[in-house]
């Protein structure tokens, strides 16, 4: 014998109750089936509001009420041949004509007492389970059909009846004993008390109605079937990773159903519990799926973690006072308060201060918990024993869920290092010595990111999603997304990453993408997006409050380099190509590094000095390691160096830079770099990491380049430099006469720090340097005598993207 329930969504539509009937059919081959059955998809609510609007005087009710007729009405015509149609429509008619005349009488009082609302919308199930019974029998099926409110009795407690067991396991014994058929349908959810009248199990309850029939009768399986093929590792309307759970524990599936998970009513589990009744959950549209089975085993997994789920709309209650520590009955007469008030409680903890007591309740009852409480301890406020009663709203519980987590230490440890890494603030922490759920309040507005963050950590061995929003597709943008497109293979198989870039600026135009953004096509998608509106891009980077999303800044822009605080401050990783930021004022530079480590994230800026060189990150492996930096002399430039390398005398110096210009190696401005602006943030930078608290000023500058050719435009700037060239050949002509060669050399000792023009001559380290190339000479403690010296490329789109590229995955670590 077999209990099958079918829910709303699997009894919607003509097609989706003829897939019922062969599912039934097929079942019944082998077993005596007990169908329980939903009302039609939606009608449930809409009875609900037929009788809200009737008590409110709104005539509105009975335009419902002719569609819920006409609903049930097509189906019939759609299910029955017209020759056997008009018994069963006459009996829809006959309903639907007793739901007007006792919403009529609610219209005419103004008002819906819990009684006559569960006799309103029981009339749901009813008119389901009496169209199935007859489209079976039409199809020649053994079929009869059973009033539940028969067999099922409850108290008088109308709206969420509880059901008195003894006397309804009696009557199911009866009932199901009493005939012979094959199949027996029941209609779900609604019951009777002992006097006969309508009562319902509260919303769900079809489900708890298939297992108070399994329990009386001690069936081999209760099956729930629905439109999902299983409980899901997490709500996959906000996790589209979630995944079936081929098995549960009953204590699992009831702390996931108690906590959100919609597909099983909680109640249900209990009277099969005590018989040992297993569960499955299965797929009416793909019935093939195993779904999930519910019963006494618990199987063991790797992590112990069995499911995420959630709670919205709830609010914390605080009470605090210095007046409660030491003192019994507190939490007495709080939670007193709250059940003489039927306010249920959610969640409890305290402090073993005992200073205060914070208790999670529906949202709703927020308003009566605060004015009942307020008015209880009235005495003790006016005291200034205790405060007044502290309400936080705008709030929800995630939770974990497995009967093994107690046998897997650092489950909570994981769990809420995760949380933090996305900048998710936990508002309450509760967990039972049973460790079979562990529950954190969070703000509403951080669900979703959550339950995703949370799944991906306990769920998704195969790869972490990095969530990337880029600015800037010049040179080095426009590298950088390509890179991304050619390595995206690589890392998900060696490094079990994917990057998935959701946002993308330029100048001008903007475009986002839930879905993630295809690298290769990322020209074809910005033209359609909107125009560029830095406010807007940042607010929407910050709303959509993905997990573990990386901001990359390819600009050269103050405004953009100016958002970062604000990202920080709700856990985005900013990687920075920009030198705007940590070249600024010291405060601010500093500000930036605190928030980024405030707030559990990285601020990372590698690209800032040496392009792809690996300068910043080996000079914080040198000071993170105990060492101290003396001195620093290097050469930044890639735009310099080439200039120097390349200008030999057979051409002009400024036909030497605008080579240098044309071939991508100078800012788009080259007076940037050949001021020595551009160096003496660099070194400003390198210092400041050092330890060395320096602002811009500080930095001498001691420049090459004759004043009138630093003025004008561009096309100035190059005509002056023509003028001048003799000036730049005696440079040259210097340096050659002393053999050596021109360096633009940034050096900074003891906090203080200078660039300039230099002759260097043979066998010194910054001698043999040769095209773009850049290099640090890193004086320390331990590297006293002979440096520790980092050279390679220093400029270039290329490298400088790969650096970015580099900082991105650093970040996602």
């Amino acid at each position: 014998m077999l209990v099958l329930k079918f829910g709303g969504s699997s009894v919607a539509t003509a097609g989706n109750i003829i897939e019922v009937i062969r599912i039934v059919h097929n079942a019944a081959q082998n077993d005596r089936i007990l169908l329980v059955l939903s009302a039609l998809g939606g009608v449930t609510d809409t009875l609900v509001r037929c009788a809200e609007l009737a008590a409110k005087g709104d005539e509105q009710f009975k335009n419902l009420l002719t569609t819920v007729e006409n609903q049930h009405l097509a189906l019939v015509q759609q299910l029955l041949p017209l020759d056997k149609q008009s018994g069963l429509l006459s009996a829809i008619k006959k309903m639907n004509n007793e739901l007007d005349e006792i919403c009529t009488g609610v219209f005419l009082l103004g008002e819906v007492s819990p009684r006559a609302k569960d006799r309103i919308i029981s009339y749901g199930e009813l008119m389901s389970s009496l169209i199935v019974t007859e489209a079976c029998q039409q199809r020649n099926m053994d079929v009869s059909w059973v009033d539940a409110r028969s067999c099922i009795v409850t108290d008088s407690a109308f709206g969420n009846a509880n059901v008195q067991f003894d006397p309804t396991f009696n009557k199911i014994i009866q009932s199901v004993n009493a005939v012979k058929n094959r199949i027996l349908v029941f209609p779900g959810f609604i019951a009777a008390n002992a006097e006969g009248v309508t009562t319902t199990l509260g919303r769900g309850g079809s489900d708890y109605t298939a297992a108070l029939i399994g329990a009386a009768m001690g069936v081999q399986e209760v099956q729930i079937w629905t439109d999902v093929s299983g409980m899901m590792t997490a709500d996959p309307r906000l996790v589209p990773h979630a995944r079936v759970i081929p098995s549960l524990s009953y204590l699992e599936a009831m702390e996931l159903s108690h906590f959100g998970a919609k597909v099983l009513y909680p109640p249900t589990v209990q009277p099969l519990m005590s018989k040992n009744i297993a569960v499955t959950i299965r797929n009416t549209f793909q019935p093939a799926d195993p779904g999930t089975t519910i019963n006494g085993k618990t199987e063991k997994r790797e992590s112990g973690v069995r499911g995420l789920s959630s709670i919205p709309g709830i609010a914390l209650i605080s009470l605090e006072g210095s007046g409660m520590v030491g003192i019994p009955g507190f939490s007495k007469r709080l939670f007193g308060v709250l059940s003489d008030n039927s306010i249920n409680v959610i969640l409890i903890t305290q402090g073993s201060s005992e200073h205060s007591i914070c208790v999670g309740i529906d949202e709703k009852n927020a308003a009566l918990a605060r004015q009942k409480t307020d008015a209880e301890f009235s005495g003790e406020i006016i005291a200034g024993r205790v405060n007044p009663l502290e309400l936080e709203t705008g709030l929800s519980i995630v939770a974990l869920v497995g009967d093994q987590m107690k046998s897997h230490p650092g489950i909570s440890g994981k769990m809420f290092s995760a949380l933090g890494r996305n900048g998710v603030n936990v508002r309450a922490i509760a967990q039972g010595s049973s460790e079979r759920n562990i529950s954190a309040v969070i703000a509403t507005a951080d669900v979703e990111k959550a339950l995703n963050v949370l799944h991906e950590e306990f769920f998704e061995t195969t790869y972490k999603q990095i969530n990337l929003f880029i600015a800037g597709t010049g040179n080095v943008g426009g590298r950088l997304l390509a890179q991304l497109q050619q390595q995206e293979q690589y890392l998900r198989e060696h490094l079990h990453v994917q990057i998935q870039v959701k946002g993308i600026a330029n100048s001008k135009m903007m475009f986002f993408s839930k879905e993630g953004l295809p690298p290769g096509k990322w020209r074809d998608h910005l033209q359609k997006g909107d125009p560029m509106n830095s406010e807007l891009f940042f607010d929407k980077i910050r709303s959509l409050n993905l997990r573990n999303t990386v901001f990359a800044d390819v600009t050269a822009n103050d405004k953009i380099a100016g958002a970062y605080q604000g990202l920080l401050e709700k856990s985005i990783a900013v990687v920075a190509c920009n030198k705007v930021a940590a070249s600024a004022s010291y405060p601010t530079y500093r500000r930036l590094k605190d928030t980024a480590r405030e707030f559990n994230t990285q601020f990372l800026f590698e690209t800032n000095v040496g392009a792809g060189l690996p300068l910043i990150g080996t000079l914080n492996d040198l000071v993170r390691s105990g060492d101290t930096v003396r001195k620093m002399e290097a050469v930044l430039s890639g735009t310099l160096n080439f200039v120097f390398n390349h200008y030999n005398g057979e051409r002009t110096f400024a036909a030497v830079v605008r080579q240098a210009q044309e071939e991508g190696y100078t800012e788009p401005d080259p007076r940037l770099d050949l001021s020595g602006t551009d160096v003496m943030r660099k070194i400003l930078i390198l210092a400041r990491e050092s330890g060395f608290p320096l602002e811009m000023e500080e930095v001498v500058n001691i420049s090459f380049m004759p004043e009138s050719c630093m003025t004008g435009s561009l096309d100035h700037f190059y005509n002056e430099m023509e003028k001048h060239e003799s000036y730049f050949r005696k440079l040259l002509d210097d340096a050659n006469a002393n053999a050596s060669k021109l360096k633009f050399v940034a050096t900074c000792a003891d906090g203080k720090a200078s660039v300039g023009l230099r002759q260097i001559v043979p066998g010194h380290d910054l001698y043999h340097l040769y095209g773009k190339d850049n290099v640090v000479l890193f004086y320390t403690n331990r590297y006293s005598e002979q440096p520790l010296v980092v050279k390679g490329a220093g400029a270039g789109a290329e490298v400088t993207a790969s650096g970015v590229f580099a900082d991105i995955l650093r970040a996602a670590r």
